[in-house]
């Protein structure tokens, strides 16, 4: 399966790297350079620097048509954001926001975004430890209304930026925004790579060819 995953925080790398073991193609984006230390240094996926509420940053990386979007951020807007740009533009099989509110969580999969709760989720185990009752809210919910075609249901307001790569055996590059001039243009901090990879430094170009 080809999973894009936005934001590589403690989730979001350990999914990054459970996928990537078990054959998948595994993109994670995160918009710092620094999540992707999280990774281990076989991780053979991308690791793109970049806005995962940016369309166009999703698109060079190859999210649209992808099988699952995992958005994993601290943000619960930027979360809906990115799921909503999967499943509404890119095409994307099943794309799966995190929120932390759980009122809020319900309300989206009401207008069609599938959430999971880590509030919801961590309450109901800590009552079930204790011998309580959980609460009875799944934590996870699945999309009720389906999603509108031809456009938003609201406004989307997407981030701009260019965007790094850390790649790995497996990998390939993507567009930065901020070098329009080039098909593979990375301008930003350094980025070690793991193996088989490449060292990506400021204004670098990257590719297989260079």
């Amino acid at each position: 399966m080809k999973i894009v995953i936005v934001g590589c925080g403690r989730v979001g790398s350990v999914l990054a790297d459970a996928f990537d073991t078990g054959g998948h193609d595994v993109v994670v984006l995160d918009l710092s350079t620094r999540a992707f230390d999280r990774l281990p240094p076989e991780f053979r996926g991308q690791a793109v620097r970049g806005d995962g509420t940016d369309e166009d940053v999703l698109r060079r990386v190859g999210a649209a048509g992808a099988d699952v979007f995992l958005a994993l951020t601290e943000g619960d807007n930027r979360n809906v954001m990115a799921a909503q740009i999967a499943a509404e533009n890119l095409g994307v099989g099943r794309a799966v926001a995190k929120i932390n509110d759980p009122v809020r969580a319900a309300a989206y999969a009401e207008l069609g975004i599938a959430t999971i709760c880590r509030t919801t989720m961590l309450s109901d185990a800590i009552q079930s430890y204790l011998g309580l009752a959980p609460s009875g809210i799944p934590a996870i919910i699945s999309p009720v209304a389906p999603h509108h075609e031809g456009g938003h249901r609201g406004h989307v307001v997407s981030g701009g930026g260019g965007d790094d790569v850390k790649t790995g055996t497996g990998s390939a590059t993507a567009s930065g925004a901020s070098n329009p001039g080039s098909a593979s243009g990375v301008i930003g901090a350094d980025i070690a790579a793991g193996p088989g990879g490449f060292a990506v430094g400021p204004s670098t170009y990257i590719g297989r060819g260079s």
